[in-house]
């Protein structure tokens, strides 16, 4: 199929949480199942597939809380999916991340053996996430949820986060976040940023063409494959104490310190982007959604702006990297659905007080491989596309030593060294959110029999 033979997006299809927007304030939960039979797991399915379908009935516009419901190579499995249908997933979903750990630089602290039980286990078949503008939305949903897995004995909550927007509204670190997804062709949400072109359906939902011109390989059959998209869920420990230490040890004043944070992550604390505003924080800048997105690093290849190592332009790079013939960063584009977890740490507190706190980071994506492993082995975790090949993200890579970050000034650059990990991961799973249709099928699975 080329684009031009592109079907409209089929939306009414397609599980909600896939392309519409967390509100703003929010508070969220995710529960992973265990399912222990498969005629109760696909009872299961039967009836989140119902409650899907009425609450989808609103569409993308309905300010209430909603469903996302997700499976694991291993839930599927559970479900009797056939075996022929399990094998044409990628191989990546079918290995899981605890397999791809040390690939993924989750290794050390990082590494499964520490992850929270059961996170990267075969016991984890469902996921499911709510998410809501308030608590008592919440908690609707969540029940009525609850209410079609409570008379299902073998069905078993194996792990709980719940997860809600700081009172800054902002993340751990103190910076404003989910800013810069990409615009969907064919979602119709507004666009954030009239600077580019809205990435192609197919690189976010299964059976579309993406920014190649071709459909990607679906999971077999077409009914469970099509309008469906990846999840990856990451639970990651934020050390706060030990980054604002090192901000307040390298600089002169608190001017400088909040400067300094900027440059690590590439926008100022309020989600004003560098680029645009690289001498002082922008406040209306960072809170206008029409500008805030709406920006490229053409004309600040060498960083003296933004640095070409800040969180925000490794994890996209944007038109920075147009003359780079090897690279389309629009292959490489990811929607983002972080939230944070875990109190606040009261401001100007310096030590750790040993509260779990961080983001739960979620990616949704037709391709594992080439969108959130490729982003996070080699733009993340290494600094060679940027020249320095010693460097890693200042804040979320999988580095366990001390790596260092450079600030591009003239007449002298300014190099800070020995930056601390920041971020640990907790544990994760690579998840396949079927459309509704999908789900319709998969409840409607038969056991095979054995034979005699």
């Amino acid at each position: 199929m080329t684009i031009q033979q592109q079907r409209a997006l089929e939306l009414g299809d397609i599980q909600s949480g896939a392309l519409r927007e967390r509100p703003a304030p929010y508070v969220g939960r995710y529960l992973l199942l265990r399912l222990g039979d498969a005629e109760q797991g696909r009872e299961l399915v039967r009836r989140l597939h119902a409650l899907l379908v009425e609450q989808d009935r609103h569409g993308p516009s309905d300010p209430q809380a909603w469903l996302t419901v997700a499976f694991t190579h291993a839930g599927l499995a559970a479900l009797g999916v056939p075996q022929s249908s399990l094998d044409s997933f990628p191989a990546e979903f079918r290995e899981g991340m605890a397999a791809r750990a040390e690939q993924l630089g989750d290794v050390g602290p990082s590494s499964p053996e520490h992850w929270e039980p059961p996170l990267g286990s075969d016991a984890v078949h469902v996921a499911v996430s709510v998410l809501a503008p308030d608590a008592p939305s919440l908690e609707a949903v969540a029940e009525r949820a609850r209410t079609r897995y409570a008379d299902l004995p073998s069905v078993e909550v194996v792990w709980r986060q719940d997860c809600y927007q700081l009172s800054t509204g902002r993340t751990s670190f103190g910076f404003k976040d989910g800013i810069g997804n990409p615009d969907v062709e064919g979602s119709g949400l507004p666009l954030r940023n009239r600077s580019e072109r809205p990435i192609k359906t197919g690189e976010f939902i299964l059976g579309y063409p993406d920014e190649t011109g071709s459909v990607a390989p679906m999971p077999t059959p077409e009914v469970l494959g099509r309008n469906g998209t990846f999840l990856v869920f990451r639970k990651l420990r934020t050390d706060v104490a030990a980054y604002r230490r090192y901000l307040r040890d390298r600089a002169r004043d608190r001017d400088e310190e909040r400067l300094l944070g900027a440059k690590m992550v590439g926008r100022w604390p309020s989600g004003a982007p560098l680029v645009l505003a690289p001498d002082t924080e922008d406040r209306d800048l960072g809170a206008d959604p029409s500008r805030n997105n709406s920006f490229g690093y053409r004309d600040d290849l060498r960083g003296f702006k933004c640095p070409a190592g800040a969180h925000a332009r490794r994890a996209n790079p944007r038109d920075a990297l147009e003359d780079e013939n090897s690279v389309n960063v629009r292959l490489h584009r990811m929607i983002r659905r972080g939230t944070s977890y875990g109190t606040a740490l009261p401001d100007g507190v310096l030590e750790d007080d040993g509260q779990d706190r961080g983001i739960v980071f979620v990616f949704a994506g037709a391709h594992l491989d080439r969108q959130f492993e490729f982003v996070k082995t080699q733009w993340i975790n290494d600094g060679v596309f940027i020249g320095v090949p010693g460097e890693s993200d200042p804040l979320v890579s999988g580095a366990q030593a001390p790596t260092d970050f450079t600030i591009p000034h003239v007449p002298i650059r300014r190099r800070l060294r020995d930056l601390p990990p920041l971020v640990v991961t907790r544990g994760g799973e690579y998840c396949f959110a079927p459309g509704l249709r999908a789900l319709a099928w998969l409840s409607g699975l038969e056991t095979p029999q054995e034979e005699p």
